[in-house]
Parts: structure tokens; sequence; C-alpha cells
């Protein structure tokens, strides 16, 4: 019988390696997704693209230095294989490490053509001795999950939806393992995303060179090359299809169609880039494990600029990481949660800190100016008197017999609301047609309770008060908000990263007319135990769309691309204080600038429009630039 077991087991391995013949690297697309839903991802791209140009183009800056980056391994199993071992662990590292000091020995394989640009990227990598709390840890954090597999959405990086949560990206590069669906092996979050999802994660059969590594994925490059994007390095062909119209931003390597797979043949030609072709050889192409084996001195240069002065990367040079903390410390305490919440009590608990005497708990209400300290002789805390409906932050700190810690990260949780809590009250709302009315000026608490829930409200303006504020709040993770028409038509969203408010203010508002409001999670994202709280709120007077405090009428320029998505021509409507000289720049999804014009603004209402025939279908960013301010709005070309 056990012979069978393991027959069965095997096949089944044999199976998910056969269906992951051809690499699929999930990277493109999730940072597509991030540049469509997340505005301050769009302009942190833009400022890293920005400060990588000014580094290429000033050789003064390059210093040659190895850099050590402490990382931590997540390994989230749902069955006894996908907990792969120390050992397996070890042979990653060693494959990381290798390929990114060119020490690795096949990358004299390289064609003699392309020798001469093989670079040695100084990264080198090391297992985090301690954690973010100052603790002692091997740099692997193992977390057995109920959920079978895990998708490009991110659930993989947050406890709460069976996975594990985020250790300090200004510190460690963060490393998931776990069983990815969709024969997607691998993918990376490109600098400048959000804090809670930076990283890299990996499947757990395209991981290191041993255990349930799957040939021709099971020499660890699929780790090399998903590292890479997460040091800003793009597909080598470009991400265009096979128009040949594509770049990976970097200048020494050839212009190429498309990826390509398995172990093309020297040299493999495309785009007119003869006689040596496609660089194929390059860990950033999709070609098999065993036959990629070189970065190139460009994309060196690449990674080089992210650890200057103000680099998206740099603060990786300062961190503790690598250092084994100092034996008998007060470590910070971890591992911080709340149970037993009520409307008016909760009960704070944490993981216990080695040479603790006692531990010291400070809590108040989000965003307070001062907190309530207390004290606790165990590592949990019973707290009453509580206010309803309210979100609470809180913290810890350990007091050692010699010394106390620093105060622990802050921790949030929300207290029930009078009269039935955090639950889906609204339900069925999942459809326009099916939105739960509401009144304007109240507060709505409610949830989203799956990766498919989304929350439709009914509101209507009155004759009194026509102008239309909507504010979501108290979010547990990163929800996004839209507003629409009678018609059904988006006239309004708001897709901040994390979970800051959210907030739409439209002006242009009729009297007594009907609006309909979506609530939805990011990437799928929900909570079953934490509500979010929504708020329509009215006025007599239009809002400031500055984000001032004060809600009357501000004049500052406010972007209003139509239409969007755009086919052959798009205008942008803004309003001016006064006649000056404004650049409209337009980028592709890459950061590279393919439209720059001057034009001079009168004050008050402006329009200009732009010819969109020669651009191709795809996602866009229009900045604007005036003597006061910078304006960042995304479009989509759909033709």
């Amino acid at each position: 019988m056990k012979k069978l077991l393991l027959s069965v087991a095997a096949l089944a391995l044999f199976t998910q390696g056969f269906a992951q013949a051809k690499r699929n690297c999930g990277s493109h697309e999730h940072h597509l997704q991030m540049m469509q839903n997340d505005p301050a991802y769009v302009m942190a791209r833009n400022q890293i693209e920005s400060q990588t140009r000014d580094f290429e183009a000033n050789p003064q800056k390059h210093t040659r230095a190895v850099k050590t980056i402490p990382v931590v391994f997540h390994v989230v199993y749902n069955t006894a294989a996908q907990n792969v071992s120390d050992a397996q662990i070890q042979s990653q590292l060693a494959v990381l490490n290798a390929d990114f000091r060119k020490l690795n020995a096949d990358w004299t394989n390289t064609p003699a053509v392309f020798q001469g640009l093989v670079a040695d990227c100084e990264i080198q990598f090391c297992l985090a001795q301690q954690d973010p709390n100052g603790n002692a840890t091997t740099g692997i954090n193992r977390v057995s999950t109920a959920v079978a597999s895990f998708s490009t959405n991110n659930a993989v990086k947050y406890s709460a939806q069976g996975g594990a949560n985020i250790w300090d990206r200004n510190k460690y590069l963060n490393i998931w393992v776990c069983n990815l669906s969709g024969g997607v092996l691998g993918y990376a979050q490109f600098p400048g995303g959000a804090a809670a999802t930076d990283g890299v994660v990996i499947t757990y059969t395209g991981f290191g060179t041993m255990g349930t590594a799957q040939a021709p994925f099971n020499k660890g490059r699929t780790a090399t090359h998903e590292v890479g994007h997460w040091l800003n390095l793009y597909h080598i062909w470009g991400d265009d299809g096979t128009s040949c119209n594509g770049s990976d931003l970097v200048g020494d390597t050839p212009n190429q169609a498309d990826e390509n797979y398995g172990c093309p043949a020297f040299p493999a030609v495309s785009c007119a880039n003869g006689p040596n072709g496609d660089m194929f050889m390059n860990y950033m192409d999709y070609t098999d494990d065993a036959c990629m084996y070189m970065f190139s001195l460009g994309q060196k240069t690449r990674i080089e600029a992210l650890f200057v002065a103000g680099g998206a990367r740099a603060s990786l040079l300062t961190s503790p990481g690598c250092t084994p903390p100092v034996v008998g410390a007060c470590g910070v305490p971890s591992g911080l949660n709340a149970t037993s919440i009520t409307g008016t009590t909760a009960t704070l608990n944490w993981a216990a800190v080695p040479n603790a005497v006692s531990y010291n708990v400070q809590y108040r209400l989000l965003n307070a100016a001062n907190w309530t300290t207390t004290t606790s002789a165990s590592n949990s805390k019973a707290l009453t008197g509580l206010t309803a409906g309210s979100t609470y932050q809180y913290q810890v700190q350990t007091v050692c017999n010699l010394a106390t810690s620093a105060y622990s990260s802050i921790a949030t949780f929300n207290t029930t609301a009078v009269g039935g809590g955090c639950t889906n009250n609204y339900e069925s709302n999942n459809t326009r047609q099916t939105a739960t009315t509401i009144a304007t000026n109240t507060n709505v608490l409610s949830m989203i309770g799956s990766t498919t829930d989304k929350d439709w409200y009914k509101i209507t303006t009155t004759n009194a008060a026509p102008k239309l504020k909507v504010t979501l709040s108290t979010l547990p993770f990163d929800y996004d908000v839209r507003l629409y028409n009678a018609n059904g038509t988006q006239i309004g969203i708001s897709q901040l990263g994390g979970v800051s408010s959210e907030t739409i203010k439209y002006n242009a508002s009729a009297v007594g007319a009907t609006y309909y409001i979506q609530v939805y999670g990011y990437n799928g994202a929900f909570s079953l135990s934490n509500c979010y709280t929504l708020n329509a709120s009215t006025s007599n007077v239009n809002w400031r769309l500055d984000g001032s405090e004060n809600d009357e009428l501000s004049n500052k320029t406010e972007l209003n691309i139509f239409p969007n998505p755009a086919k052959d021509k798009i205008a942008v409507q803004f309003y001016a204080e006064a006649n000056q000289n404004v650049m409209i720049n337009i980028y592709n999804s890459i950061g590279q600038r393919i439209v720059s014009e001057n034009n001079n603004t009168v004050e008050g209402a402006n329009q200009f429009s732009f010819d969109l025939q020669n651009l191709s279908n795809g996602i866009y960013i229009m900045e604007m630039i005036n003597e006061d301010e910078r304006k960042v709005q995304k479009f989509t070309i759909q033709k």
C-alpha cells in the first residue's frame, strides 16, 4: 500500500511538472494590475524610472560595492510536500548568491559575442538572523494553511487570508514559497508598490535545486528571474507581443520579438537583430533553468540605481537583518492580535518575549492625539470601556530587568457596532440592480466577505445639498470605491494603496440625482472579522479637491480625462488659477515618456486634446506639471 501511495504522489508531481513545461511568470500582469488600480504605485514608478535614467546618465555616481540583502522565506504549506526543507531553501539561496555575483559556473556557456556583457551584479543574500523585532530567527517562517493553492492576488502575503504577513520590506527581501495555481512559477512586485505586499512569490515545484523542484525548473532560476523583477528588471523582450516596439529599458540587451522557451540554438534571430540575435540566455527571458545564466551590464546598472541615496531599495543596506541579536537582549513584542472583541471590550495578545518581566501596552482611537497606557504581567491584556463601532490602534513594549525594548509596530482592531456588529447586513447587494438604498450623511458599517464580494449602495441627493463626497474608512485591507451615475456610467473612483481611507468628491452632481456606490477589495482582499465604514456626505457648496480639510471650493488643478477608456483621441480638462504654462507628459506602462507638450493655460477652465492613433492598446499615465504642483492620472487605450 505504501508503494502505491508513493506512486500516486509521484504521478501527481509529474503531472504538475508537465503542465508547467513552459515558464510562466505573473510579474508583468501583476504590474499592469497595480498600474491600473493604484495611483500611488503609478507615481512611485514614474519617480523610480526618473531616478534610474539620471543614474544611468551620470557614470560618476556608480560605485563598486557588494550589497548584502537579508532574506526571509515564508513557507506557506497545505500539504507535507509543500513544506520544503531547510536544505532546499539553502540550495535556493546558494543559486541566488551565485547568479547575482557571476559565480555560476555555467555563465561561460554564454556565446562569445555576449560574454563581455556578463555582469557581476554585486548583490549577495543572507538568511535573516534577527526578525523585525530584534529576536533571533533562522530566516525561515513556516505557516500551515487551509488554502489549497494561491493565485497572484497577494492573498499569500496576509495571514488573515491563509498566508503569512510580510516582514518589514525596508529591512528584508520577503520570499513566499507556496502552491501557485494556473501554472504560474512565480511573480514579484516591482519597486514602488505597497509596503504590505512587497516581495517575491515562488511555487514550491520551481524552487531550489532539490526536493520538490521539478525539471526543467529545478536549477533555482525562477527565483533569480523573479528577484530580477523585484530589483526593477523587466522581461528582456519588453512585453509587447511580437511587435518589436517594446523595450526592457536596457541598452545592451538586443531588441527581440517575444519570449524564448526551452533551450534555443544560437543565434536565435528576431526583430532584425542578426547576426547575433536574441540574448535568450539572459535570466529575464523565459528559457529553461539550465539555459539561462547571465545578467547584462546594463541590467546591473538599473539594479545599482535602486541602492543610491534616496533609491527605492537603499534602506536594505542598513538593515540589521544579517546580524545575530545580542544575547539576553530585551526583544520587541511580535505577533500582535486582538480577540474576544465586543462593542466595549477586547483582549490584546502577543508572542511572549524571552527575558520579559512585564509589558507596557498603549492604545488609542484611530489617530487620536494621546495614548492610554497600561501594564500586563503576561502576554495578553483585557481592555474595557471602549467605544463601539470604532477602530483602535495599539502597540506593546517589553520590560526586562535591565532594559526596555522599543514599542512594537502599531496594530489595529475594530470594536463591533451597536446593534449587530460587523456583518454583511446589506446583502444581497452584489450588483447595481440589487443595490441597497442608504441615507446620506450616515455611517454604514459592513464587510467584504469573500474574494468576489462587491457591495453596491444607492443614494439620492437633495435639492438643498446636491454636492457629493463619498468616504470609505476603517479598512482592514486595501479596499476601493467607485461612483456611478443613474445610468451606470462610472463618474468617480478612489484606489489608494494599503488601508488609507478612500474619498471621491463629485461637484458636478445634479439636484435630486440618484447615484450608485460600489465597494470592493483590491485583488480579492476581504475580511470576515473587520468591517469598513462608508459615508455619503452631501453639501450645498463644492467640496475642495486639493486635499484640504476645509470643504469650500478650491481652484487647484484637477485632471479630468475623457473618454476613458479611449480609442483614437483623448481630452484632458482642468481648472487653472491663473494664466500660466503647463507641461503635459504621457508615459506607457513601463515608464517611457512617449508624448511631451508645453501648453499655455488661461485662468479658469482649460481643455487639451491628444491624438492616440499611433499608440497601441494598454495602460498609460498622463502627467501635468505647472508652477505650483504636479498631477498624475491614468487612462486606458482600447481600440
